[in-house]
């Protein structure tokens, strides 16, 4: 693997080790050190940054990242599609896309890289990792621009469902358009001032009680674009440990998935001219089964 990369947000750390140690506080103050000590970390020009580099906000730093042991995560990836171009997967929740904080050989691509041989594989797009469903890959550096294009044109028509709460007096269905920016945490976004650039088709197609299965149609692809927008509706969706509260890395329940599925996308193949469309195989939990979970009438869940 190569280095993997992380753009400094604004903010005020001193330097760019305290950053990295708050950031990813699971790998820890000594270690970074010992990264950066051995050279192991880099500006976006490639020189080695040491313990006492400034911060400076926008930049791109490149790390090194140690194959320590890691947990394994008990959830497969299933590879839908796959031709010389493409390869289409159902990711499970849980299992991140890219290798990101303690999370190297534990993801769809380093899996994926092993288990097809594909050295060139590259995601097209990305879903978070509580986010389960259809990612697509490149598997061709000749023609992986193309697929790109897709999304840098909103060529590309992506459909989720989630699980969320019910309010029957919003006027349905919503047309959420606002702009989303970094929020006071690093590690959330948040609907902020200025001209939209998010924008989110919401449709219940499904009520049970205090509870309601959702289609979600992004046209935009801010991060974490539906879970800000359905948290602002007073949404927020079933078993998020993101928004609108932030709970302690290390404390996901495999029992308790993000309900959240990226459950079709669909496209024309700017290769072969053909419409394609692909559907995930994994299903939300049953409203019915929420209901059984409800307690008290705060809208709490066991």
């Amino acid at each position: 693997m190569g280095p993997s990369h992380v753009v400094l947000p604004l903010g005020t750390w001193p330097t760019v080790l305290e950053f990295l140690a708050e950031r990813f506080a699971h790998i820890g103050h000594a270690e970074w050190l010992m990264r950066m000590q051995n050279g192991d970390v880099l500006d976006d020009h490639g020189k080695a940054l040491d313990a006492q580099a400034d911060y400076t906000p926008l930049q791109t730093i490149y790390y090194f990242r140690a194959l320590h042991q890691e947990a394994p995560i008990p959830f497969q990836e299933t590879v839908l599609f796959q031709n010389a171009h493409l390869v289409v997967v159902d990711k499970p929740h849980f299992l991140p896309v890219m290798p990101s904080g303690k999370y190297l050989q534990e993801t769809v691509l380093v899996r994926l890289k092993k288990k097809l041989g594909l050295n060139d594989l590259v995601p097209i797009h990305r879903i978070d990792r509580d986010t389960a469903g259809l990612v697509l890959f490149s598997s061709n550096p000749d023609t992986r621009d193309a697929y790109h294009a897709l999304f840098r044109n909103r060529a590309i028509e992506k459909t989720y469902e989630a699980i969320a709460p019910w309010n029957p007096a919003l006027a349905w269905p919503l047309r959420r358009e606002s702009r989303i920016g970094v929020a006071s945490h690093f590690m959330q976004q948040a609907e902020v001032s200025g001209p939209p650039n998010a924008l989110t088709h919401i449709t219940p197609i499904e009520v049970a009680g205090a509870w309601a299965r959702y289609q979600l149609k992004p046209v935009s692809g801010q991060r974490h674009q539906l879970r800000v927008h359905m948290a602002a509706l007073g949404l927020p969706l079933l078993w998020d440990g993101m928004y609108p509260t932030l709970t302690p890395e290390g404390s996901s329940d495999f029992s308790k998935p993000l309900q959240l599925l990226a459950q079709s996308i669909a496209f024309t193949d700017p290769v072969s001219k053909k419409a394609m469309i692909f559907e995930s195989q994994q299903r939300l939990i049953g409203l019915a089964e929420v209901s059984k979970l409800f307690v008290g009438s705060q809208g709490q869940v066991m």
